[in-house]
């Protein structure tokens, strides 16, 4: 298996709502921004998916010195393998992909976060920087391109948060910031026991008005000029806030179960951005 064929299997196998967006940029695009999430999946799943913190952190550690290795010209992993001939092309720095790193390294070093302020940190690391390497690759030709970007990147991290506050719970972590849950009176072990109630119903409301307000600040911020290349964003976009927009519907049910759209109601909300240009 070559490296395209690597990060192309990495993002399929993965079924996020990315892929779709992906499907409808031109070759040379599509295989820039394939290797780029190959390389944020490959990241996250070290936190994800090894037990040991310990050796979670070696992983992390080897990918740093993987990622300068690269930028020296020595590549040795298939995602860095595919991801370097892209880097020069679309401004992909050294520094933002230690910066995705660092905010996986959070995962492992933390499990809760005070407040929001904290909790936006952890978000620009994690998808606010994703966001702007996206935006160089989709054909970003205005700088202010890249705060919508970054403000769209926390949007979707938001959506992700409230979709996944039972499966990070089971993982020990909760990411909703504890004076928000001192401000509803919803206890840590509520939610790490899955307990429902109205406190915590009304806790995940606030969390889903501030990702709503998130989307209508991003898509304002929007340059007229880059509407078009940006498509793959605005796709995601619509993916993303009409899973909020069930979850919402499913009033927040989120501790036993992961609310998902399916496959073909992601590829047609995709192709809707892209054929006829609305959410």
């Amino acid at each position: 298996m070559n490296p395209a064929q690597y990060v192309q299997e990495k993002a399929a196998a993965s079924g996020s709502s990315f892929y779709y967006a992906f499907l409808f940029l031109p070759q040379q695009r599509r295989a820039a921004i394939t290797a780029f999430y190959a390389f944020c999946r490959e990241i996250d799943d070290v936190v994800d998916e090894v037990s040991d913190p310990g050796v979670a952190a070696t992983k992390l550690a080897w990918w740093r010195g993987e990622v300068a290795k690269s930028y020296a010209g020595e590549p040795s992993h298939p995602v860095m393998q595919a991801l370097m001939p892209c880097s020069a092309e679309y401004g992909i720095t050294q520094a933002q992909l230690l910066a995705v790193i660092d905010g996986c390294q959070m995962d492992l070093d933390q499990t809760r976060y005070l407040d929001y302020v904290g909790l936006q940190r952890y978000c620009h690391l994690v998808a606010g920087v994703v966001g702007e390497v996206a935006a160089r690759i989709f054909g970003q030709t205005d700088e202010a391109t890249t705060a919508y970007a970054h403000k769209l990147g926390q949007a979707l991290q938001l959506t992700n948060i409230i979709r996944d506050v039972g499966e990070d719970a089971l993982r020990g972590r909760i990411y909703l910031p504890v004076s928000e849950l001192q401000q509803f009176d919803v206890k840590a072990h509520e939610i790490l026991k899955r307990q429902y109630s109205e406190r915590f119903t009304a806790l995940m409301r606030f969390q889903a008005e501030r990702a709503h307000r998130l989307y209508d600040e991003a898509l304002a911020m929007l340059p007229e000029a880059d509407r078009r290349t940006q498509k793959p964003g605005l796709m995601m976009a619509s993916i993303y806030r009409t899973l909020l927009r069930e979850i919402e519907h499913e009033d927040f049910k989120v501790l036993h179960q992961r609310i998902k759209l399916t496959p073909l109601r992601k590829l047609w909300l995709a192709w809707k951005m892209q054929a006829l240009g609305r959410m």
